[in-house]
């Protein structure tokens, strides 16, 4: 996994920026001579938010096609929910309840979950590097910050509730699974990974208190403090704050007090379409 920061200033500017786009290339060259060295034949490169919403996603798709020399596409919301749900779910039974995964990108976040039987996926305008750019700002948070971003965050999540009725059915009875970098980073910060390990990460259980603690820990030091701290992935020191008023209020709405790390994701769902599993 590399950190390219694809999505950068793509909020304002509705525009991948040239920094961004060379560092994504850069590690596609790099993916690419891995592929080679296990002589891998086929695949599929998918982009998300920060390519959906660039005026320039045509230009990126076309050079990752170019530099991979596999098919390369955008998928929509509902189809990275989708994945999401799949990758993240496959083989796991966690209880009666029906579970819910909540996947916070850098532009966006996507909860799915499976209601009486249908499959039911929203894309919220809402991610780590997002609310950062807008709202929450990188350094030590402001009171005035603090307000716009929650503002901003639960703004974004009545729609997600009106635009899927069911998800109401979800509240106070649901298993909530956190995909992606920030519940990830959270998960390797409670548990005070100095190393990466996966089986501490994945299925670890979260409380809603872990979240806040967190959350207030990050907000009053700077990114480069936020970096010594135990368990912090660089590259997440300065979105990681936003990722977690994120993640609390999507809790807070579903009025659950725990979460499940997986980090079986939208990769792991990806993969097996691809097998046809």
């Amino acid at each position: 996994m590399r950190i390219t920061r694809l999505s950068q200033g793509v909020d304002a500017n509705r525009t991948l920026q040239k920094d961004a786009l060379q560092r994504s290339f850069d590690v596609l060259i790099e993916y690419r001579t891995l592929m080679d060295s296990y002589n891998v034949s086929s695949g599929l490169l998918v982009a998300t938010s920060a390519v959906r919403d660039a005026s320039n996603g045509d230009d990126f798709i076309s050079r990752a096609k170019e530099i991979t020399g596999v098919n390369a596409r955008v998928l929509t919301g509902n189809e990275e929910a989708h994945f999401s749900f799949s990758g993240a779910t496959a083989g796991v039974a966690l209880g009666k309840a029906p579970i819910a995964i909540l996947d916070i990108g850098g532009g966006s976040t996507e909860l799915a979950a499976e209601i009486d039987g249908q499959l039911e996926s929203y894309s919220m305008q809402l991610g780590c590097v997002r609310v950062t750019e807008r709202t929450l700002g990188r350094g030590i948070v402001s009171r005035e910050n603090e307000t716009a971003a929650k503002e901003m965050i639960n703004s974004e999540i009545d729609k997600a509730f009106l635009a899927v009725p069911n998800f109401e059915k979800l509240i106070g009875n649901v298993q909530l699974m956190g995909l992606a970098g920030t519940v990830a980073t959270l998960a390797q910060l409670e548990a005070g990974l100095a190393t990466y390990d996966r089986n501490a990460v994945h299925l670890r259980s979260l409380s809603r208190e872990d979240v806040e603690k967190w959350y207030e820990t990050l907000k009053a030091i700077s990114p480069e403090k936020r970096l010594s701290l135990i368990g912090m992935v660089p590259g997440r020191e300065d979105v990681m704050a936003s990722g977690l008023l994120i993640l609390g209020a999507v809790m807070d709405r579903l009025v659950v007090s725990q979460l499940v790390s997986s980090e079986n994701d939208i990769l792991d769902g990806i993969v097996a379409s691809l097998l046809g599993l």
